[in-house]
């Protein structure tokens, strides 16, 4: 995921984002449609790995006292929604559906921020930019799935609200390689830090 000679010369990637003083991490739609093999977008290997990993590093962000916000995508009906180009999003998006349920080992109701979002990214029309004002935040760890679609919209939206922007590779996670290393390469070179779950728990963990 290195830069290209032909942006690289125009100076892209050029410049780290860095760590802040403070992180919160986001998780993104790991929602069991996504994480069980009964459903239509389940269990694809690079989810799942993305899965485990994020488990690992939010037992250490909660131990450090770091606010995370995880969501679901959801909605009332089809009414409610955009308009979707996937059937199975239409289809099984829904209130009433069991796969919108969040995988519970990413899934700390006494701890976490939960929200239900209704477009790709988790800032879009959510508190979770309030409650990371709130947290003093100045750092977003963005995990979840799918790389090349909900995450990229949230990195997007991080980096324009001037927030530090970190994406763990390994923490992130898409039914394809290609597009998974695709999209990364390209908010890498323009947004965002692309990082792992060993580097980040480097950066967060308590002293």
């Amino acid at each position: 995921m290195t830069v290209s000679d032909s942006y690289k010369s125009r100076t892209f990637g050029d410049i780290p984002v860095g760590f802040g003083k403070r992180a919160g991490i986001v998780v993104i739609d790991f929602q069991i449609g996504y994480t069980r093999p009964e459903y239509r977008f389940g269990s694809a290997p690079l989810i799942m790995r993305a899965l485990e990993n994020t488990s690992k590093l939010l037992d250490v962000a909660r131990s450090a006292g770091l606010p995370v916000a995880v969501c679901n995508t959801a909605y009332m009906s089809e009414r409610e929604m955009p308009f979707w180009k996937i059937r199975n999003v239409r289809e099984t998006f829904l209130y009433s559906d069991p796969s919108v349920a969040l995988d519970p080992s990413i899934h700390d109701p006494s701890y976490d921020l939960i929200v239900c979002k209704k477009a790709p990214s988790i800032f879009y029309n959510t508190e979770v930019a309030d409650y990371f004002i709130k947290e003093g935040v100045d750092t977003v760890i963005v995990t979840g799935c799918a790389t090349s679609g909900c995450v990229r919209a949230s990195t997007i939206d991080s980096f324009s609200r001037c927030w530090h922007t970190i994406v763990p590779e390994d923490c992130v996670g898409d039914f394809e390689q290609q597009p998974h290393e695709d999209n990364l390469r390209d908010v890498g070179r323009r947004y965002a830090d692309i990082s792992n779950l060993a580097e980040v728990i480097d950066h967060i963990r308590p002293a």
